[in-house]
Protein backbone atom coordinates (compact mmCIF):
# COMPACT_ATOMS: atom_id res chain seq x y z
CA UNK A 1 0.00 0.00 0.00
CA UNK A 2 1.44 3.45 -0.66
CA UNK A 3 0.94 6.19 1.34
CA UNK A 4 -1.81 7.33 -0.62
CA UNK A 5 -3.77 4.35 -0.47
CA UNK A 6 -4.98 5.61 2.86
CA UNK A 7 -7.70 7.17 3.60
CA UNK A 8 -9.64 6.16 6.44
CA UNK A 9 -8.14 6.30 9.72
CA UNK A 10 -8.93 5.07 13.08
CA UNK A 11 -7.64 6.61 16.33
CA UNK A 12 -8.50 4.56 19.60
CA UNK A 13 -8.42 6.74 22.90
CA UNK A 14 -9.58 10.32 22.89
CA UNK A 15 -7.58 11.93 25.59
CA UNK A 16 -5.15 14.77 24.86
CA UNK A 17 -2.68 12.54 22.83
CA UNK A 18 -5.73 11.07 21.10
CA UNK A 19 -7.79 13.60 20.35
CA UNK A 20 -4.48 15.54 18.90
CA UNK A 21 -3.95 12.72 16.75
CA UNK A 22 -7.87 12.47 15.17
CA UNK A 23 -7.46 16.49 14.68
CA UNK A 24 -4.33 16.70 12.66
CA UNK A 25 -5.57 13.43 10.59
CA UNK A 26 -8.99 15.41 9.60
CA UNK A 27 -7.00 18.46 9.01
CA UNK A 28 -5.37 16.70 6.41
CA UNK A 29 -7.73 15.39 4.83
CA UNK A 30 -8.86 11.90 6.40
CA UNK A 31 -12.02 10.35 6.96
CA UNK A 32 -11.67 10.01 10.92
CA UNK A 33 -12.86 7.67 13.33
CA UNK A 34 -12.16 8.23 16.84
CA UNK A 35 -12.72 5.49 19.39
CA UNK A 36 -13.30 5.57 23.05
CA UNK A 37 -15.02 2.70 25.03
CA UNK A 38 -15.95 5.38 27.52
CA UNK A 39 -18.80 7.53 26.32
CA UNK A 40 -18.42 10.44 28.61
CA UNK A 41 -14.36 10.58 27.58
CA UNK A 42 -15.26 10.48 24.57
CA UNK A 43 -18.03 13.39 24.56
CA UNK A 44 -14.83 15.29 27.03
CA UNK A 45 -12.16 14.51 24.15
CA UNK A 46 -14.76 15.26 21.31
CA UNK A 47 -15.72 18.43 23.07
CA UNK A 48 -11.64 19.65 23.50
CA UNK A 49 -11.25 18.82 19.87
CA UNK A 50 -13.70 20.71 19.07
CA UNK A 51 -12.55 23.34 21.44
CA UNK A 52 -9.25 23.45 20.01
CA UNK A 53 -11.07 23.54 16.04
CA UNK A 54 -12.71 27.04 17.13
CA UNK A 55 -10.00 28.51 18.93
CA UNK A 56 -7.73 28.36 15.82
CA UNK A 57 -10.43 30.15 13.86
CA UNK A 58 -10.54 32.67 16.05
CA UNK A 59 -6.56 33.01 16.02
CA UNK A 60 -6.84 32.89 12.03
CA UNK A 61 -5.67 29.60 11.89
CA UNK A 62 -8.42 28.31 9.88
CA UNK A 63 -10.76 29.36 8.08
CA UNK A 64 -14.44 28.75 8.54
CA UNK A 65 -14.93 26.73 5.91
CA UNK A 66 -11.63 24.51 6.82
CA UNK A 67 -13.17 24.01 10.11
CA UNK A 68 -16.36 23.24 9.41
CA UNK A 69 -14.63 20.44 6.55
CA UNK A 70 -12.22 19.58 9.63
CA UNK A 71 -14.83 18.42 11.82
CA UNK A 72 -17.00 16.83 8.91
CA UNK A 73 -14.42 14.04 8.45
CA UNK A 74 -14.77 13.18 12.16
CA UNK A 75 -16.69 10.28 13.47
CA UNK A 76 -16.98 9.38 17.24
CA UNK A 77 -17.53 5.77 18.55
CA UNK A 78 -17.09 3.91 21.66
CA UNK A 79 -16.82 0.36 19.28
CA UNK A 80 -13.60 -0.75 17.92
CA UNK A 81 -15.38 -3.01 15.38
CA UNK A 82 -16.71 0.55 13.82
CA UNK A 83 -12.63 0.49 12.92
CA UNK A 84 -12.80 -2.52 10.47
CA UNK A 85 -12.63 -0.60 7.49
CA UNK A 86 -9.86 2.18 7.97
CA UNK A 87 -6.66 1.91 6.17
CA UNK A 88 -4.52 2.49 9.57
CA UNK A 89 -5.30 2.78 12.84
CA UNK A 90 -3.43 4.84 15.82
CA UNK A 91 -3.58 3.45 19.22
CA UNK A 92 -3.53 5.89 22.09
CA UNK A 93 -4.60 4.60 24.83
CA UNK A 94 -3.38 4.25 28.34
CA UNK A 95 0.08 3.77 28.72
CA UNK A 96 0.35 0.28 30.20
CA UNK A 97 1.46 -3.43 28.24
CA UNK A 98 -1.96 -4.53 29.37
CA UNK A 99 -4.29 -2.07 27.99
CA UNK A 100 -3.17 -2.04 24.40
CA UNK A 101 -2.69 -5.26 24.07
CA UNK A 102 -6.25 -5.59 24.87
CA UNK A 103 -7.17 -3.04 22.31
CA UNK A 104 -4.62 -4.91 19.57
CA UNK A 105 -6.55 -7.98 20.52
CA UNK A 106 -10.03 -6.59 19.21
CA UNK A 107 -8.30 -4.43 16.59
CA UNK A 108 -6.48 -8.04 14.82
CA UNK A 109 -9.84 -9.29 14.84
CA UNK A 110 -11.72 -6.57 13.39
CA UNK A 111 -9.42 -5.18 10.99
CA UNK A 112 -8.82 -6.08 7.67
CA UNK A 113 -5.60 -8.35 6.46
CA UNK A 114 -3.97 -5.00 4.73
CA UNK A 115 -4.91 -2.27 7.49
CA UNK A 116 -1.74 -0.88 9.36
CA UNK A 117 -1.54 -1.24 13.22
CA UNK A 118 0.31 1.28 14.67
CA UNK A 119 0.60 2.33 18.29
CA UNK A 120 1.57 5.88 20.11
CA UNK A 121 3.16 4.41 22.62
CA UNK A 122 6.00 6.03 24.31
CA UNK A 123 8.03 3.77 25.89
CA UNK A 124 6.52 0.43 25.57
CA UNK A 125 8.22 -2.37 23.12
CA UNK A 126 6.53 -2.22 19.94
CA UNK A 127 8.07 -5.42 19.22
CA UNK A 128 6.17 -6.88 22.05
CA UNK A 129 2.86 -5.51 21.03
CA UNK A 130 3.15 -6.16 17.20
CA UNK A 131 3.72 -10.22 18.29
CA UNK A 132 0.19 -10.13 20.17
CA UNK A 133 -1.36 -9.53 16.58
CA UNK A 134 -1.57 -11.73 14.25
CA UNK A 135 0.27 -9.27 11.79
CA UNK A 136 3.27 -8.07 12.99
CA UNK A 137 4.91 -7.18 9.60
CA UNK A 138 2.26 -4.25 9.51
CA UNK A 139 2.16 -3.00 12.74
CA UNK A 140 4.41 0.52 13.56
CA UNK A 141 5.34 2.65 16.00
CA UNK A 142 3.80 5.88 15.38
CA UNK A 143 4.95 8.39 18.26
CA UNK A 144 3.53 11.87 18.40
CA UNK A 145 4.66 14.44 20.62
CA UNK A 146 2.20 16.72 22.43
CA UNK A 147 0.70 18.89 21.69
CA UNK A 148 -0.07 17.06 18.16
CA UNK A 149 -1.45 19.98 16.28
CA UNK A 150 1.96 22.30 16.96
CA UNK A 151 4.64 19.41 17.01
CA UNK A 152 6.24 18.20 14.28
CA UNK A 153 8.17 15.27 15.20
CA UNK A 154 6.56 12.01 14.58
CA UNK A 155 8.79 8.81 15.42
CA UNK A 156 8.38 6.14 13.09
CA UNK A 157 9.60 3.05 14.91
CA UNK A 158 10.46 -0.46 13.10
CA UNK A 159 10.99 -4.33 14.30
CA UNK A 160 12.73 -6.71 12.71
CA UNK A 161 8.83 -7.86 11.53
CA UNK A 162 8.05 -4.92 9.94
CA UNK A 163 7.90 -5.02 6.27
CA UNK A 164 9.82 -2.20 4.34
CA UNK A 165 7.16 -1.09 2.34
CA UNK A 166 4.69 -0.44 4.98
CA UNK A 167 7.29 1.54 6.93
CA UNK A 168 7.62 3.84 4.09
CA UNK A 169 4.10 3.74 3.79
CA UNK A 170 3.53 5.16 7.55
CA UNK A 171 6.80 7.38 7.16
CA UNK A 172 5.10 9.02 4.04
CA UNK A 173 1.95 9.25 6.12
CA UNK A 174 3.14 11.24 8.74
CA UNK A 175 4.57 13.71 5.93
CA UNK A 176 1.04 13.96 4.85
CA UNK A 177 0.26 15.01 8.28
CA UNK A 178 2.54 18.02 7.99
CA UNK A 179 4.83 16.33 10.41
CA UNK A 180 8.65 15.81 9.92
CA UNK A 181 8.99 11.70 10.51
CA UNK A 182 12.33 9.97 11.84
CA UNK A 183 13.06 6.22 11.22
CA UNK A 184 13.64 4.59 14.81
CA UNK A 185 14.48 1.00 15.57
CA UNK A 186 12.77 -0.96 18.36
CA UNK A 187 14.77 0.25 21.45
CA UNK A 188 13.15 1.19 24.45
CA UNK A 189 12.46 5.43 24.41
CA UNK A 190 13.47 5.64 20.55
CA UNK A 191 15.37 9.01 20.04
CA UNK A 192 13.82 11.87 21.87
CA UNK A 193 13.39 9.75 25.40
CA UNK A 194 16.45 7.93 25.49
CA UNK A 195 18.23 11.71 25.37
CA UNK A 196 15.02 13.42 27.69
CA UNK A 197 14.87 11.20 30.31
CA UNK A 198 18.80 11.19 31.94
CA UNK A 199 18.68 15.41 31.11
CA UNK A 200 15.70 15.70 32.97
CA UNK A 201 16.32 13.43 35.87
CA UNK A 202 19.84 15.00 35.85
CA UNK A 203 17.89 18.18 36.48
CA UNK A 204 16.37 16.64 39.49
CA UNK A 205 19.46 15.09 41.35
CA UNK A 206 21.16 18.63 40.76
CA UNK A 207 18.54 20.24 42.81
CA UNK A 208 18.44 17.62 45.28
CA UNK A 209 21.82 18.40 45.47
CA UNK A 210 21.30 22.18 46.31
CA UNK A 211 23.13 23.03 43.12
CA UNK A 212 20.83 25.45 42.33
CA UNK A 213 16.64 26.62 42.72
CA UNK A 214 14.63 24.71 40.61
CA UNK A 215 14.05 28.71 39.00
CA UNK A 216 17.58 29.31 38.06
CA UNK A 217 18.24 25.95 36.70
CA UNK A 218 15.41 26.34 34.28
CA UNK A 219 16.42 29.73 33.43
CA UNK A 220 20.26 28.86 32.95
CA UNK A 221 18.84 25.72 30.46
CA UNK A 222 16.64 28.65 28.23
CA UNK A 223 19.29 31.32 28.52
CA UNK A 224 22.77 29.38 27.91
CA UNK A 225 20.94 26.41 25.74
CA UNK A 226 18.04 27.89 23.83
CA UNK A 227 15.63 25.59 25.37
CA UNK A 228 11.97 26.67 25.00
CA UNK A 229 11.16 25.76 28.55
CA UNK A 230 13.58 24.45 31.38
CA UNK A 231 13.52 21.07 32.73
CA UNK A 232 11.40 21.53 35.87
CA UNK A 233 8.44 23.34 33.76
CA UNK A 234 8.69 20.74 30.72
CA UNK A 235 8.10 18.44 34.06
CA UNK A 236 5.02 20.14 34.87
CA UNK A 237 3.98 19.64 31.01
CA UNK A 238 4.55 16.07 30.99
CA UNK A 239 3.55 14.85 34.41
CA UNK A 240 5.84 13.89 36.70
CA UNK A 241 4.24 10.42 37.11
CA UNK A 242 4.36 9.75 33.56
CA UNK A 243 8.09 10.69 34.08
CA UNK A 244 8.34 8.24 36.64
CA UNK A 245 6.72 5.48 35.19
CA UNK A 246 8.96 6.09 31.86
CA UNK A 247 12.12 6.35 33.53
CA UNK A 248 10.75 2.82 35.17
CA UNK A 249 10.70 1.19 32.19
CA UNK A 250 14.17 2.65 30.77
CA UNK A 251 16.10 1.37 33.98
CA UNK A 252 14.12 -2.04 33.41
CA UNK A 253 15.70 -2.02 30.24
CA UNK A 254 19.03 -0.52 30.59
CA UNK A 255 20.00 -0.80 34.40
CA UNK A 256 21.97 2.07 33.88
CA UNK A 257 22.03 4.28 36.53
CA UNK A 258 21.14 8.04 34.21
CA UNK A 259 17.54 6.14 34.16
CA UNK A 260 17.17 5.11 38.07
CA UNK A 261 14.52 7.77 39.11
CA UNK A 262 15.86 10.41 41.87
CA UNK A 263 14.33 10.05 45.58
CA UNK A 264 12.41 13.28 45.49
CA UNK A 265 10.93 12.03 42.00
CA UNK A 266 8.86 9.46 43.55
CA UNK A 267 8.05 11.08 46.45
CA UNK A 268 6.94 13.91 44.50
CA UNK A 269 3.98 11.28 42.69
CA UNK A 270 3.62 9.62 45.89
CA UNK A 271 2.47 12.88 47.54
CA UNK A 272 0.31 13.83 44.61
CA UNK A 273 1.99 16.51 43.13
CA UNK A 274 2.58 15.86 39.42
CA UNK A 275 2.65 19.10 37.91
CA UNK A 276 0.12 20.89 35.76
CA UNK A 277 -2.63 18.03 36.05
CA UNK A 278 -2.67 17.70 39.47
CA UNK A 279 -2.01 22.17 40.35
CA UNK A 280 1.40 21.57 41.87
CA UNK A 281 4.98 19.89 41.01
CA UNK A 282 7.69 21.69 40.57
CA UNK A 283 5.81 24.91 40.78
CA UNK A 284 2.59 25.93 41.59
CA UNK A 285 -0.54 26.21 38.97
CA UNK A 286 -3.84 28.21 40.15
CA UNK A 287 -5.93 26.69 37.61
Amino acid sequence: MSADGIETVGVVGCGLMGGGIAQVCARAGFTTMVCDLDESALEKGMASLKGRVRGAVERDRLTELEAEALLGRLTATTSLSDLAGCDLVVEAVTETLEAKRAVFTQLDAACGRDTILTSNTSSLSITELAVSTSRPERFIGLHFFNPVPAMALVEVVHTLLSDETVVKTVAAFGERLGKSPVLVRDRTGFVVNRLLVPYLLEAIRALEEGLASAEDIDRAMQSGCGYPMGPFALLDYVGLDTTLYIAGIMYDEFRQPQYAAPPLLRRMVLAGHLGRKSGRGFYRYED
